[in-house]
C-alpha cells in the first residue's frame, strides 16, 4: 500500500478531530473513498482516538486525600508562644490556603469530566453527512436518474447497493447516488429530490428484521428510519414531516 504524505496524515488528523470546513471534510472523504491507503491512515487514527478516549481515569489516591486534610487541620501551637493576632491570623491564611487547593482540584476534575468529547450518535453522523453534501458543489458522486447507473456504480466501489427506484411520477425524482463514510465505514446513499428540497437515504447492510418507520429529528433535519430488504435505511431532509413520509411510503411501495 502506498505512503501518504504527511500533509495527507495532518489533514486526515483534522478530519477526525472535526477541524476542516464542511466543503474539505467533503473533499477529503472523496478522496478516502476512492484510496485505499488514506481510509487505511483515516481507520488507524480514528481508532487511536478511541483508544485514547476509552482510558481509565486515575483515582485520587487516599494517601493525596491525607494531604488535603492534612491542609484543613488547625496549624499546632509553636513552641515559641507567638502573639495571639499572629496565631489567628496564620490559621485563617492556612485554612483559606487547604481551600483554594480543595477548590481548585474539584474543579479541575469537574471540568476534564464535562470536557471529554462525546462521539457522535449514528444519527448525528448521518445528518452532518447530509449537510456536508449540501455544502458541496453537487450532493452525488454519480449523478443519473437511471437505478442502471446508480446501483452498479455503487455496487462497483462498495460492493453493495439498496433499490433505487426513480420516484419522478409521486414528485420525488432520483438525483444519483454517492459514498457516505459513518464513523469509519463506507456505505451507499441515495439523493433524491423534491421541488427546491434534497432527500438523502443511507443504506447501511443489516441482518436485523423489518421494522416499520421510525420519525425522530437530529442536526435541524426531520429523519426516518427503518429495516427492510437487507438494509437499515434512514432518511433525511428539510422536507416537512408530513412530506417526508410520502417519500418514505413511495420508496418502500416501489423497492417493495
Amino acid at each position: 500500500m502506498t505512503p501518504i504524505s504527511q500533509d495527507d496524515r495532518i489533514a486526515l488528523n483534522a478530519l477526525v478531530d472535526g477541524q476542516l470546513s464542511p466543503s474539505e471534510a467533503a473533499a477529503l472523504e472523496a478522496r478516502i473513498a476512492a484510496e485505499a491507503a488514506l481510509a487505511a491512515a483515516r481507520d488507524e487514527i480514528a481508532a487511536t482516538r478511541t483508544a485514547l478516549r476509552n482510558l481509565p481515569r486515575s483515582a485520587v489516591s487516599p494517601r493525596f486525600l491525607e494531604a488535603i486534610d492534612a491542609l484543613a487541620e488547625p496549624a499546632k501551637p509553636a513552641v515559641v508562644p507567638q502573639p495571639p493576632r499572629r496565631n489567628a491570623w496564620f490559621e485563617g491564611w492556612q485554612n483559606i490556603a487547604a481551600a483554594v487547593v480543595i477548590t481548585a482540584f474539584l474543579a479541575s476534575g469537574a471540568t476534564y469530566w464535562l470536557s471529554a468529547p462525546r462521539p457522535a450518535t449514528l444519527e448525528e453522523l448521518i445528518a452532518d453527512g447530509h449537510h456536508r453534501s449540501l455544502l458541496a458543489a453537487t450532493p452525488v458522486d454519480v449523478q443519473s436518474s437511471d437505478r442502471h447507473t446508480v446501483k452498479p456504480w455503487l455496487d462497483a466501489r462498495l460492493g453493495i447497493s439498496p433499490p433505487a427506484p426513480d420516484l419522478a411520477p409521486t414528485g420525488y425524482p432520483l438525483v444519483g447516488g454517492r459514498v457516505e463514510v459513518l464513523g469509519g465505514q463506507a456505505v451507499p446513499a441515495l439523493v433524491y429530490r423534491h421541488n427546491e428540497h434534497t432527500i438523502s437515504l443511507v443504506a447501511r447492510p443489516s441482518a436485523a428484521a423489518a421494522t416499520a418507520p421510525r420519525a425522530f429529528a437530529s442536526g435541524g433535519y426531520n429523519m426516518l428510519e427503518w429495516i427492510a430488504n437487507g438494509f437499515a435505511f434512514t432518511v433525511v431532509s428539510d422536507l416537512e414531516p408530513s412530506e417526508l413520509a410520502a417519500f418514505v411510503d413511495n420508496y418502500r411501495a416501489a423497492a417493495s
